[in-house]
């Protein structure tokens, strides 16, 4: 897959992204990333890329032109559109669901704000889609767009080790991920379910989709609204609610 960023800040991204999972599927050609500086096609002498708004009001906007040309710097030598995001808190929100469908995405052009916004023209001219990270106003695309790709591409074949890296992860099926423990076996007088180390493999699993439901409703219920539960979810949740489930083995 392929990310094309136009912002006038490349270094923040090269210094986010250039290291970790996503910096090591980068150089084994799993993803490809591009940072565009969209400095470098202003026409003005100080390579400015703002201007006073017509409306008034404080703040500055972003000019069409910078940000066109970097665009078309990239999609004018191709032979398609690539799905092309502005990172704006106008959008709508990004989560897991989103992730996974921008996954099967082959080139994908995100914009990064500024200042007040940008120009509505250059928007209507060549973005697809708005998305945001959350009902807040941030300085920047940059952050967004950063957790765009980091999303995105840990989904794509090979970037993590298996498909059950991210499979079993909060949010994937709908449900918040289970509690997870590693050595010592006991650290501070807390010592981890004995089920983990029953060898019981059925009973494991069991455990830890049940303790996705406990997680799931303890912090975010709201997510069981839209959840795919089974009548055997219902019944456990229902006894868990009642302090009748046994959540230990």
């Amino acid at each position: 897959m392929r990310f094309d960023v136009l912002t006038i800040f490349p270094a923040m991204l090269e210094a986010a992204l250039g290291d970790s999972i996503i910096g090591r599927a980068r150089e084994a050609g799993l993803i490809e990333l591009n940072f565009i500086d969209i400095r470098e096609f202003s026409t003005d002498k100080h390579r400015k890329t703002d201007d006073y708004p017509y409306s008034g009001g404080g703040g500055m906007l972003m000019t069409p032109q910078p940000i066109y040309d970097a665009y078309m710097s990239i999609a004018g030598e191709l032979d398609y559109k690539p799905l092309t995001i502005y990172m704006s808190p106008q959008g709508k929100i990004f989560n897991q669901k989103t992730a996974v469908e921008l996954s099967k995405e082959e080139h994908i052009i995100l914009l990064c704000g500024h200042y007040e916004g940008v120009d509505q023209r250059v928007l209507d001219e060549i973005v697809d889609m708005e998305l945001s990270i959350g009902d807040f106003v941030l300085t920047g695309g940059e952050i967004p767009a950063m957790a765009v790709i980091d999303t995105v591409s840990r989904l794509i074949p090979g970037v993590l080790a298996g498909e059950s890296s991210y499979e079993n992860e909060s949010h994937f099926n709908g449900l918040l991920e289970y509690p997870q423990y590693t050595h010592p076996r006991v650290w501070n007088g807390r010592e981890i379910p004995d089920i983990l180390v029953s060898g019981h493999h059925a009973n494991i699993e069991k455990w830890k989709h049940e303790q996705a439901l406990i997680n799931t409703y303890n912090k975010r219920p709201d997510m069981l609204e839209t959840a795919e539960l089974t009548e055997t979810d219902i019944k456990f949740l229902e006894e868990y609610k009642n302090g009748d489930s046994k959540t230990k083995f």
